[in-house]
């Protein structure tokens, strides 16, 4: 599957600081990438190179085919960005807010469209002053897909959401996916990146530490643990080998005829490894 964007040993400072020191990846069209790092490991420098926003010191980046850094219009048509914060007309509604944005698009998506694909056809006609934080956030996302973009950047989309508009919101992300579209992700939930991100980078003081899916990132934390209750006393196991351990386990229950209450399995999650990635510089 060929690249939509590539990224090799691209190193930025600020006043002599190394914001990013040698940062190499690639992202395969249609795929969702997730860029992950605490505050102050690169993620906004890199995207907003990406995005043609900033100029990078050394290191060469294609998106989409072209440099950002002296890519046109015509370029700028095939990108979508949902920043952290964006501002809108609140005097008009939702659907005008995206009626005057598809104006700067030479082939928009139906406004109609775009506005059942994130979920905000109740509030078509609603005044933009008068949404919530996460309606104004879809409208967020709506924005960024009126051109019908080939890639886009999702900057901490689910910020401020509750539990059932975070999920909403997956859900919207997904259907980008079946529409072939390729997304780079930055986000501070490891669950929704888990969830979301057919790969993820971890960032580290301007440099990728860690690259891969999240299975394969989670597998590099040693065990496996398994939970369950033995005589009201909860019992962990850790081991390499949970298919055999579980064997044991429940023939032995199986042949006393009791449960093995609380029984749980759980590997590393994303989080914990992103925790253990990052701790270093945090400390």
């Amino acid at each position: 599957m060929s690249s939509a964007v590539s990224v090799h040993e691209l190193r930025k400072s600020y006043n002599g600081l190394q914001a990013l020191r040698g940062v190499s990846f690639e992202i395969a069209q249609g795929e969702i990438f997730g860029l992950l790092g605490p505050n102050g490991a690169g993620k906004t420098t890199t995207v907003e190179i990406l995005e043609g926003y900033r100029e990078r010191d050394e290191g060469s980046v294609t998106v989409l085919g072209e440099d950002p850094a002296t890519a046109g219009l015509d370029w700028r048509q095939r990108i979508g960005v949902v920043l952290q914060s964006s501002s809108f007309y609140d005097s008009l509604t939702v659907a005008e807010n995206l009626a005057l944005f598809a104006g700067y698009y030479m082939r928009p998506r139906p406004i109609d469209e775009l506005i059942e694909l994130v979920g905000l056809e109740e509030k078509r006609d609603t005044l933009v002053r008068s949404l919530s934080g996460g309606q104004r956030r879809r409208l967020d996302l709506g924005l960024a897909l009126v051109g019908d973009p080939e890639l886009v950047f999702l900057d901490e989309p689910t910020t401020g959401f509750d539990p059932e508009a975070r999920r909403r919101a997956w859900e919207t992300i997904g259907s980008l996916r079946e529409l072939g579209k390729t997304i780079l992700l930055t986000t501070h939930y490891l669950d929704e990146a888990e969830r979301l991100s057919d790969r993820v980078a971890v960032l580290r003081d301007g440099q990728i530490v860690a690259l891969g899916h999240p299975t394969e990132l989670t597998s590099t934390l040693p065990a496996t643990e398994i939970h369950y209750r033995r005589n009201g006393q909860d019992v962990v196991l850790q081991t390499e080998e949970p298919t055999k351990v579980l064997h044991e386990l429940t023939t032995e229950a199986l042949a006393a005829g009791h449960e093995l209450e609380g029984l749980e399995v759980r590997r590393a999650s994303l989080e914990e490894v992103y925790l253990a990635l990052t701790r270093e510089e945090r400390e």
